[in-house]
């Protein structure tokens, strides 16, 4: 019997393991799922339900919304529960602040985009963003919030998100500058000075 060169076995090697990762590459690629992910994915495909539903922000860790909280009390059932007449922001009257509690979590905190399309640019009337608020666009994933805003709080909602939309608001900054601390402290005996012994 006659034994093979080395080079040819190692080539024969060579070509097989590019063969299976080629084959493999190809079959991950055929067989993966285009849709975008989101956190809880399982969750935000049973429901239909984007994950601000539930949470506030996608960092949220947990629900952070009466929705989310009610959904999961009823051992996360298959659809989110709706909440008839309930102010999703009770008190709140600033539009951007109204934003970024029912807004951000999908529009993202600068309008930029993050689940939903980014708002900048997009020159949307204000009577049009009353109307998808209320009304949500079912066919984009965007619920409604109908019975969730004051008249005032809507028009607020409107008003800022119609200015961020064509520029006439400037996007929220990421952090805000606060004056310095400035504690005073009064020695409550000779031993103990400012609390520390």
């Amino acid at each position: 019997m006659k034994r093979l060169p080395i080079g040819l076995i190692r080539f024969v090697q060579y070509a097989a393991a590019v063969l299976l990762a080629a084959a493999l590459f190809a079959a991950v690629t055929l067989l993966a799922d285009a849709r975008p992910a989101y956190a809880l994915p399982e969750y935000a495909e049973r429901t239909g339900e984007a994950c601000a539903a539930c949470h506030v922000s996608p960092g949220g860790g947990g629900p952070r919304t009466l929705r989310g909280l009610l959904w999961a009390a009823r051992g996360r059932p298959d659809s989110v529960p709706p909440l008839p007449g309930v102010l999703m922001a009770p008190g709140v009257s600033d539009g951007s602040e109204l934003y970024d509690i029912a807004c951000a979590a999908c529009h993202g905190s600068k309008g930029d985009g993050l689940f939903a399309i980014g708002l900048t640019g997009m020159r949307i009337s204000k009577p049009a963003i009353r109307s998808f608020v209320v009304q949500g666009i079912p066919q984009s994933g965007m619920p409604a919030f109908k019975g969730q805003f004051t008249n005032a709080q809507l028009d607020a909602l409107a008003t800022f998100v119609a200015g961020l939309a064509d520029g006439s608001i400037p996007p929220l900054p990421d952090s805000y500058p606060l004056p310095p601390a400035q504690f005073k402290c009064s020695p409550v005996s000779a031993t103990v000075k400012c609390g520390v012994k």
